[in-house]
C-alpha cells in the first residue's frame, strides 16, 4: 500500500489559513490599519474601490522597512513583535502574530512600497497568490503604502460569499471607526471611489468622538476617569437623553484594542439601571488600562474577544465608576427642593396673607364644602347645579314605566355566520387581555389564547411583503421633518435600503453626511416616534444580518417584528377584535415570521380532562 497522507502545498495552505483572517475585505482593512499604527504613523490614509473589494490601500508616514524586511514581512508567523514565549502575555502592540501580510498575500494582489528615514531609496514588490512577481527600488517618501488589489481573485468560491458593496461597506467603516477612535492623537482619512468620507484631525478624544459620531454629542458626553494602582478606567458615556434604539454607539477598548465584551457591557448598562427604558442604549467610549499580565489577547483570531483573569473585579469597577461620574455631573435622579425664581417673586408668595383676604377665602362655599363635611367629597343636595349629576353616568337603555332597565334585544346574527363572527355580538364572550401580552378569545369549542406581540409580527410581515411586491404601502407626511443623526455604519446601511424603505411607507432623504430628513413613515406608525422607529428597524435589522436570508426579507422582518404591538401595551375591546380578524386572515396565521407560535387553542373537553371532570 503506497502512503497517502501528504503535506499541503504552501499556497493552499496560505489560502486555508487565511481564511481565518480574512474573511472580508473589512478584516484587511483592520490588519493594514493596526500595522501602520504599530509603525509609529501620525497620518494614516485608507482608500478603497467598490467597498474593499477591488482595493484597499493603506499609506502611512510611519518608520517604513527596509528591504529584507520588506520581503520578509509576507512569511507567514515572521513578526517582530515576539523573541520568546513570555513575549505573548507582554504584548502592548496591534499586531503580533504575523499572519497578516501573509493572508492577505494568500488571497489578493499585493503592492508594497516603503522606505526609511534613513535609506536613499524605497522597496517595491509585488506579491501574487504568495508569489514574488516582482522587486525592485522605488522612489518613496518615508513610511509604507500597501495595496490590496481584487480580494478573492484566486479562490472565486469565496468571493461569491461577499456581500452587497453596501454591506461590505458597512463593516469597513466599522472597523475604520474603532480605529480611528482608539487613536484620537493620529489622523485619519477615508477615502471611497474617489470621494472623501472621513477627515479626522489630531485631535482630544472628545474631539474625535463627535467628529465620528455627530456634532449632537457634543452637549451630551459625561466624562469617566478613575485611576488605581490596578487599573485605570477613562473616557466618556452619554447623558441618559442622548440614549437611541441601536447599540452602535458603544465601545471598549482595552490597552487600545477595541473588544467586545456582553458581560463588561452589562456592567455598564447596570449602572444606567432605572434611568433608561429597556430598549434604550447609551453611548459609551470607555478605555481601560491594565497590565497585559492580566489579559490574554489571543482567544480569538481577529482578537476582538479577550480574557481577564479577574473579570468580576473589572465588573464592578466599571459600574461604580460609571454610576459616580453620572452623579457628578449631576445626571442621576435627584429630588429639586428649590423654587423656580420666578414663582419666588409672585405677590402670593413674596407678601403676607392679611386678614381681609383670610375672612374672604374661609367665607366661600368651596371652603366651607371641605372643612364643614371634613370631606372632600361631599355634595351639597340643595345646590341646583348638581342636582342632576347622576344623570351622566346612567346607561342610555329603555326604560318601561314601572322604572327598571330592561336588556337590548339580542344583535341578529345572519344565517352562515361564523363561529367567531357570532361571538363578537355577545357581550359577553368579547375578546379579553391577560397580563397585557395575551389575548383570550372565546370560540364555540372553548379558547384560543393568543400572543399579542407574535400575532401582530405576523399581520405585518405579510403586510410588508404584499408592500414590496404588489402595492408599495401609504406614507403619512410629517408636518415638521426631523433631521435624524446615524452612526456611519448605520448611514451606510440605510442608504443601501432607501428604495425598499421608500416603498415601505418611509419618505426618507439624505442630507449631509451620516444624516437624513424624515419626511414621512408608514401610515401605521405614530406621529413623533419617527426617529425611535428607524433606530429599533435598524437595531433588529443587525440582529437579524447572520440570517442566511436576502436583504429584502431580513427588511420587512425587521420591520415587522420592531413596529408590532409590544408586551405590556393595553389593547381596547376594538382594538382586540381588529387584531384577531387580521391574524385568521393572514395565509400563515398560527406561526410569527421567526417561527413563534401566534396563538394556542384550548378545547373544552382537553379541559374537562385536565379537572378530572369525566372521573365523576
Amino acid at each position: 500500500m503506497t502512503d497517502i497522507i501528504h503535506l499541503l502545498p504552501d499556497n493552499i495552505a496560505n489560502q486555508i489559513a487565511a481564511g481565518e483572517v480574512i474573511q472580508r475585505p473589512a478584516a484587511a482593512v483592520k490588519e493594514l490599519l493596526e500595522n501602520a499604527v504599530d509603525a509609529g504613523a501620525t497620518e494614516i490614509q485608507l482608500i478603497l474601490k467598490d467597498a474593499g473589494k477591488e482595493l484597499v490601500q493603506v499609506i502611512d508616514n510611519g518608520s517604513g522597512m527596509s528591504e529584507t524586511d520588506a520581503r520578509l514581512c509576507f512569511e507567514r508567523h515572521a513578526t517582530s513583535k515576539i523573541q520568546h514565549i513570555d513575549d505573548l502575555f507582554r504584548i502592548c502592540t496591534m499586531g503580533f502574530r504575523g499572519e497578516a501580510l501573509a493572508s492577505i498575500a494568500a488571497v489578493a494582489q499585493v503592492e508594497l512600497k516603503t522606505r526609511r528615514a534613513e535609506d536613499h531609496v524605497g522597496t517595491y514588490i509585488e506579491i501574487e497568490n504568495s508569489t514574488v512577481r516582482k522587486q525592485e527600488p522605488v522612489q518613496w517618501l518615508q513610511g509604507t503604502s500597501i495595496a490590496m488589489k481584487n480580494l478573492f481573485f484566486n479562490v472565486p468560491a469565496r468571493r461569491n460569499f461577499l456581500k452587497s458593496n453596501a454591506a461590505e461597506m458597512r463593516h469597513v467603516v466599522d472597523e475604520f471607526i474603532r480605529v480611528a477612535m482608539a487613536f484620537p492623537q493620529l489622523q485619519f482619512t477615508l477615502t471611497h471611489n474617489g470621494t472623501q468620507l472621513f477627515y479626522l484631525e489630531k485631535g482630544s478624544l472628545k474631539q474625535r468622538i463627535v467628529n465620528i459620531l455627530g456634532q449632537h454629542y457634543n452637549s451630551k458626553l459625561v466624562a469617566v476617569k478613575e485611576m488605581t494602582d490596578y487599573m485605570n478606567v477613562y473616557g466618556f458615556v452619554g447623558k441618559p437623553d442622548a440614549a437611541k434604539k441601536t447599540r452602535g454607539d458603544q465601545f471598549f477598548f482595552v490597552n487600545n484594542r477595541f473588544i467586545r465584551s456582553p458581560y463588561l457591557n452589562h456592567a455598564v448598562m447596570s449602572a444606567y439601571a432605572e434611568m433608561l427604558p429597556g430598549d434604550s442604549f447609551p453611548l459609551y467610549v470607555l478605555f481601560i488600562e491594565l497590565s497585559p499580565e492580566h489579559v490574554d489577547i489571543n482567544v480569538h483570531p481577529t482578537k476582538q474577544e479577550i480574557k481577564f483573569d479577574d473579570e468580576k473585579v473589572l465588573y464592578a469597577f466599571i459600574q461604580a465608576t460609571i454610576k459616580h461620574s453620572l452623579a457628578q455631573f449631576n445626571i442621576t435622579p435627584t429630588l429639586d427642593f428649590d423654587l423656580d425664581p420666578s414663582i419666588q417673586q409672585l405677590t402670593s408668595v413674596s407678601q403676607p396673607f392679611t386678614k381681609q383676604q383670610q375672612e374672604d377665602s374661609t367665607g366661600g362655599s368651596l371652603y366651607k364644602t371641605f372643612t364643614q363635611a371634613h370631606q372632600a367629597h361631599r355634595i351639597d343636595q340643595n345646590d341646583s347645579n348638581l342636582r342632576h349629576w347622576k344623570d351622566l353616568y346612567e346607561p342610555s337603555a329603555p326604560r318601561p314605566a314601572g322604572g327598571e332597565f330592561v336588556s337590548p334585544p339580542p344583535a341578529y346574527i345572519p344565517s352562515g355566520a361564523s363561529v367567531i363572527d357570532a361571538h363578537w355580538q355577545d357581550q359577553q364572550k368579547a375578546p379579553m387581555q391577560v397580563h397585557q401580552q395575551y389575548i383570550l378569545s372565546h370560540i364555540k369549542s372553548g379558547f384560543f389564547l393568543i400572543d399579542q406581540h407574535a400575532a401582530h409580527e405576523r399581520i405585518l410581515y405579510e403586510r410588508y411583503q404584499r408592500a414590496l411586491h404588489e402595492k408599495p404601502m401609504a406614507t403619512q407626511q410629517s408636518l415638521f421633518p426631523q433631521t435624524l443623526s446615524l452612526a456611519p455604519a448605520d448611514a451606510a446601511l440605510v442608504s443601501a435600503m432607501l428604495p425598499d424603505l421608500q416603498t415601505l411607507g418611509y419618505d426618507l432623504e439624505p442630507f449631509g453626511q451620516n444624516t437624513f430628513v424624515v419626511r414621512g413613515t408608514p401610515a401605521d406608525i405614530q406621529f413623533g416616534n419617527e426617529q425611535a422607529s428607524i433606530e429599533g428597524l435598524l437595531e433588529q435589522f443587525k440582529h437579524s444580518a447572520d440570517l442566511k436570508l436576502d436583504r429584502r426579507e431580513q427588511l420587512v422582518r425587521s420591520m415587522a417584528r420592531n413596529n408590532a404591538i409590544p408586551i405590556g401595551k393595553g389593547l381596547s375591546v376594538r382594538e382586540m377584535q381588529n387584531l384577531i380578524d387580521e391574524l385568521f386572515a393572514c395565509a400563515t396565521p398560527n406561526v410569527s415570521p421567526s417561527g413563534r407560535a401566534t396563538f394556542v387553542s384550548f378545547k373544552l373537553n382537553e379541559l374537562d380532562k385536565m379537572f378530572e371532570k369525566g372521573a365523576q
